[in-house]
């Protein structure tokens, strides 16, 4: 069966102290899950295990090669799911609050989810 996308879902996520592209990329992917309801692919797909769906994930974010992807990708609750990191987001300088991280830099990070089902 050849997979059609479903959803391309967008999300957003910052970590405001410290400067940690994990943290931001983490909190955009629980953005963008938290904005879809995929009841059509159990109503009108008759999809039975929700694992069987395909997620690819595309995060940009300042340092994406500080990112930890297995991490990243334990925010998507369901299915096979592929990771790409690119250099991206937003970097700007905040305020630094040594109980909460090290560093005034803020980082913004971008999510976009895409979810595939086979389909015959």
């Amino acid at each position: 069966m050849a997979l059609k996308r479903y959803i391309v879902e967008l999300g957003y996520g910052t970590d405001l102290h410290g400067g940690n592209s994990t943290k931001a990329a983490c909190r955009a992917v629980k953005d963008a899950v938290s904005r879809s309801c995929l009841c059509g692919l159990f109503e009108i797909f008759a999809l039975e295990d929700p694992n069987s769906m395909h997620v690819q994930v595309k995060i940009a974010c300042p340092k994406p090669e500080e990112v930890d992807g297995e991490l990243v990708l334990t925010a998507v609750p369901f299915g096979t799911k592929k990771l790409e990191i690119v250099s991206g987001g937003m970097m700007t300088r905040g305020l630094e609050v040594p109980e909460l991280g090290s560093g005034d830099n803020i980082f913004v990070a971008i999510a976009a989810l895409t979810v595939s089902v086979p389909v015959p």
